[in-house]
């Protein structure tokens, strides 16, 4: 298993300047004209690319800009690449990686905030906050970061307005005091609330269509010792559990459900853990327990071949973590295997590549259990093999212009084995869309972060905003510079409107 450490050595090192570069660890590979790039964890996104430019300063990012503009190129911009709905890639375009642009980490500790370069990785930042803090004993840290995954950039998590599993919190602009960005013509602006504040709305949540985000001014919270309190939960009563656990001053908190279909627990029970504040002086474990990497390969086995079985082990596990000690900033870092399908598919002989595709739904809180009731029902009567799902909480935001949390919405989160040929794509893309259509039902809505199956008739209802945006990409990017196959998926389906 590699440690934290080793996670952040991983990074791709460059030199000053522009750089043609593979990605290290999701393999770009060059195949005649052009570059193969692909995202990590669904790998169905295979784009082929005119070339990468790996870029560590906004001197570089001006030149890549300026010479794509030149030989009239699209931009697209790609950091973790962790995203599934093609957001990073273009056909034809030059990728921007700005994996490399991850410097200038100053902490100003006495107003809580941290300006760092945009393509830094959460391990990164959250190792280099501790190293700048060492001997201090008041310490600042992260609010929060995506889950499931940590080598994804600062940029990116802006691009997206991603959260992860705060009990009270908002996406991730409600931790951004500020950040810059550079346009089409190469000038750099400064946008928050106060300076350009329609961008600052457009360009998180913007999916990299308004400039690539050079910087980012991150307000932060005191570092806090935390307990791991988990219990066994039915759904149905999941909100009653939030509830008291939020009244009781738990800070974090998510619900992993039962997967196993042939059980009256599917979708019906769930392994909940919540951690609550310690008193400062509390004295902290030097190490915990903790599912090293052969555990979690066979964790993903079984997760496909005895869903029972999976649960189980998974519960057992959590369960004897219960009382468990964390900081408030590491207990949300973990481990992701890189092209973990690979050893499954051989394990289990699988005639066709397959991965997870991941989908995000949110619907009003009240509606949780009505809405898990309708999901069991769809899943069982159509054979949907679902690997994995948790559910969490969002507040709402009124501040990103294509927000997806709208109202302070319960978020069911779950990854569906695809199959990679044409008939499993398909399968998918009627699982997810019978998905979607059951969120509107309850009056809700799903993430455009993933994948690009929702007809024009679910995003016109969960995301009504959607074609006034596209038009204010063209007013900020006349010139349609900053492209994804992920924008021109939308610009084309809207375009009786634009």
């Amino acid at each position: 298993m590699r440690t934290r450490r080793e996670f952040l050595n991983s990074t791709v090192q460059v030199g000053t300047g522009l750089a043609l570069l593979p990605y290290a660890s999701d393999v770009a590979v060059a195949q005649g004209a052009g570059v193969l790039v692909n995202d990590i964890h669904s790998q169905l996104n295979e784009t082929r690319v005119a070339g990468v430019v790996a870029v560590d300063s906004e001197e570089a990012l001006g030149r890549a800009i300026t010479a794509a503009r030149r030989e009239g190129k699209a931009v697209s911009i790609a950091g973790g690449r962790h995203a599934m709905g093609g957001q990073q890639f273009a056909t034809g375009s030059m990728l921007i990686d700005t994996r490399p642009m991850r410097g200038g980490l100053r902490l100003a500790a006495d107003r809580g905030v941290v300006d760092v370069h945009a393509g830094i990785q959460w391990p990164e930042l959250v190792e280099g906050l501790l190293s700048l803090q060492k001997h201090q004993g008041r310490q600042w840290g992260i609010f929060q970061k995506q889950t499931g995954a940590d080598r994804l950039s600062l940029g990116g998590a802006l691009g997206a307005n991603i959260h992860g599993r705060g009990l009270k919190l908002r996406p991730i602009i409600g931790d951004v005091e500020s950040f810059t960005i550079m346009g089409a013509d190469g000038t750099v602006q400064t946008c928050s609330r106060d300076q350009n504040p329609e961008l600052f709305g457009l360009a998180i949540g913007g999916y990299g269509l308004f400039g690539v985000v050079t910087s980012v001014r991150l307000r932060l919270m005191p570092r806090t010792k935390l307990e791991r309190v988990v219990q066994i939960v039915d759904t149905d009563e999941l909100m009653q559990a939030f509830d008291q656990r939020i009244a009781e001053g738990f800070l974090y908190g998510d619900c992993q459900f039962s997967t196993d279909m042939g059980s009256d627990g599917f979708l019906k029970k769930g392994v909940f853990s919540c951690y609550r504040p310690l008193p400062p002086d509390t004295p902290m474990p030097t190490e915990g327990k903790e599912l090293d990497e052969a555990h979690w390969r066979e964790l993903y086995y079984m997760s496909h071949t005895d869903t029972r079985r999976a649960y189980e082990t998974y519960t057992g596990y959590y369960l004897s973590t219960s009382g468990q000690r964390y900081w408030s900033d590491t207990h949300q870092l973990g481990l992701y295997l890189d092209n973990y399908h690979e050893e499954l598919d051989r394990r289990l002989q699988a005639k066709v590549k397959g991965t997870e595709m991941i989908t995000e739904l949110y619907v009003p809180r009240s509606a949780l259990g009505s809405f898990l009731a309708a999901v069991r029902a769809d899943f069982r009567q159509h054979g949907t093999q679902l690997i994995y799902g948790t559910i969490r909480l969002i507040e709402k935001d009124d501040e990103s212009f294509l927000a997806w949390a709208r109202e302070p919405w319960v978020c069911t989160v779950m990854n569906l084995h695809v199959d990679h040929d044409g008939d499993g794509k398909r399968k998918a893309a009627d699982h997810f869309r019978r998905l979607i259509d059951l969120v509107i039902e309850f009056r809700g809505s799903y993430f455009l972060t993933y994948h690009r199956w929702a007809s024009r008739q679910q995003v016109e209802a969960c995301h009504p905003r959607m074609v006034e945006f596209l038009r204010l990409k063209r007013r900020y990017d006349p010139g349609e510079l900053f492209q994804s196959d992920w924008y021109r998926h939308y610009r084309q389906m809207f375009a009786d409107q634009l």
